[in-house]
Formats: C-alpha cells, sequence, structure tokens
C-alpha cells in the first residue's frame, strides 16, 4: 500500500508546486502593475501573498479553486443555481444517456461489423471517418437540425456524447470479437455450435476486456460531449454553462472549479466502470 500511495502523492505534491508557481508568474503583472499606480514597493512575501489572492487572477491558485468548490457546493442549496452539484447533475443526465446511446450503437456496430463483410468493408470507414471532423463544428450543426424538427433540451446534448462515445465501442467490441484465435473457433465448429452459439459463449465473453477498457475512454469522451453541447446552446444549467459564465464575466476561479469538478466526475463514473470491470472478469474467471 505504501509503495502505491507514495510515487501519487509525490506526483501530486509536483503538480501542486507548479501551480503555485505558475501563479505566482502569470499573476505578477497585475500585481507589479497595481503596485506602480499606488506608488507602493513589493517584497517578495508580498508578491507572492498578492498573486494568490487576486479576485480575478489570469490562474488561480489550488485553495482558491478549493475554497470556490467548497462555497458552490457545502454552501449551497443543491436546487440552486450556483451550486456546482446542480450543474453536475444536469451535465451527467446528457452524460449518461448519451453514454447509453452511444455504447447501444457502438455494440450493434461492432457485431454488424464481425459478422457481415459487406459492413465491414462500408461502415468501418465511415466510422473512422466520421471522428475527423472536430466536435466543435458538428455541435451547432446538431443542435440546429435537432431544434428545427422540435427537438431540444436534453438529447441533443445526448447525441452529441452518443457522437463521441460509440467511436471507442466500435473499435474495442471489434477486437473483442475477433480475439478468440483459429483454434478455439475451430474447436466450436467441432462441437457443431451454431453462430448465436459461437456468439454468446465465445466471442462475446472473450470481448470483455476490450469491452470494458472501451467504455472506460467512451465515458470520459461522453462527458467531454456533453459539455461541448452545452456551450452553443446558451444554456443556463450544466457545466459547460458554469465555463461559459465563468469566460463571459472573466470569473477565473469560477471555471478553474467547474474544470475541476467536471474531471473529478469523470474520474469517479470510469472509477464505477472499474469497478464493475473487476467484479464482472472475476466472475468469469479472467482475473
Amino acid at each position: 500500500m505504501r509503495l502505491t500511495v507514495l510515487p501519487v502523492l509525490t506526483v501530486v505534491s509536483a503538480i501542486f508546486l507548479i501551480w503555485y508557481a505558475a501563479a505566482v508568474w502569470l499573476n505578477a503583472p497585475w500585481a507589479y502593475d497595481k503596485a506602480t499606480r499606488t506608488g507602493e514597493t513589493l517584497s517578495a512575501q508580498t508578491l507572492v501573498a498578492d498573486t494568490w489572492s487576486q479576485e480575478k487572477p489570469k490562474l488561480p491558485a489550488p485553495h482558491q479553486v478549493g475554497a470556490e468548490i467548497w462555497k458552490t457546493t457545502v454552501e449551497k442549496k443543491i436546487t440552486s443555481k450556483r451550486s456546482l452539484i446542480f450543474h453536475s447533475w444536469v451535465t451527467l443526465s446528457a452524460t449518461m444517456l448519451g453514454f447509453a446511446l452511444g455504447t447501444g450503437l457502438g455494440i450493434a456496430l461492432a457485431v454488424g461489423i464481425v459478422y457481415n463483410r459487406t459492413m465491414d468493408m462500408s461502415v468501418m470507414p465511415w466510422v473512422i471517418a466520421s471522428q475527423t471532423i472536430p466536435i466543435l463544428a458538428i455541435a451547432p450543426m446538431i443542435i440546429v437540425v435537432l431544434n428545427a424538427v422540435g427537438v431540444s433540451g436534453l438529447l441533443p446534448k445526448a447525441m452529441i456524447s452518443m457522437y463521441l462515445s460509440f467511436f471507442p465501442v466500435v473499435v474495442g467490441m471489434v477486437k473483442g470479437l475477433r480475439s478468440p484465435d483459429a483454434m478455439q473457433l475451430d474447436q466450436m465448429r467441432t462441437w457443431n455450435a451454431s453462430p448465436s452459439q459461437t456468439f454468446w459463449r465465445l466471442r462475446l465473453p472473450s470481448s470483455m476486456p476490450y469491452l470494458f477498457t472501451s467504455l472506460k475512454i467512451a465515458m470520459a469522451a461522453s462527458l467531454v460531449g456533453a459539455i461541448v453541447g452545452e456551450l452553443p446552446t446558451g444554456a443556463v444549467a450544466g457545466l459547460g454553462a458554469r465555463l461559459l459564465a465563468g469566460s463571459y464575466y472573466g470569473q477565473t476561479i469560477q471555471i478553474w472549479s467547474a474544470l475541476i469538478m467536471a474531471a473529478a466526475l469523470a474520474a469517479a463514473l470510469v472509477g464505477i466502470i472499474g469497478l464493475v470491470q473487476r467484479v464482472t472478469l472475476k466472475r468469469m474467471g479472467m482475473t
């Protein structure tokens, strides 16, 4: 346990040290400018204290971000529009719906690609080509088209999440379903197994490690898609809306607190998938 925790603490400590140093470096020009206008002389101690306590810094110090997160989670009601928990829930709803849609679409396409050569030759190149389109370009198009047909709210954001999350699932499942070697497939044919029996008894169990790895990537991508989907809509709720409002008013502490909250949310969701993976693979005898 100690050998595992020590490297993590070392890396985290290094990140905080670099962060604090960068806050001094980036916020110093404003501190010097303010001192020049007031005729004051800045000592090193005063400079550090000023750069770590500015109201609208270029880079907020870690303790400023932590204080903002505490204020907007613990000290605010969950139903408050200023609560990060409220905004996280709005983003999480779109993330989970998009993740579910993307996972279902990805698995269905993967099965078709593995079992149908026509789909393998025609669909797979389009699946790969779809990821060359920048999400910032396609997100407004999706939202405008869906709004034109009367679809708004949660679904447009979920569609953008689905667009980002289905690709890793397709690639991972195709790799997983094709992972059984020729000897295993020959053995199934020797037992006179039907294609469906081969799928359920061999291909699908063999694909589980690949699927869970893909789901971790898909979950993170789905969260990014939900946040991006909130940006061009002028949304008033969600972590994307929180980021947008902070950028409008130069509230960098608010922006960073929303970013940290999004990262924590992604880590928690990926961690849950990892836990399910360990339990599932253990029950299947794969660990």
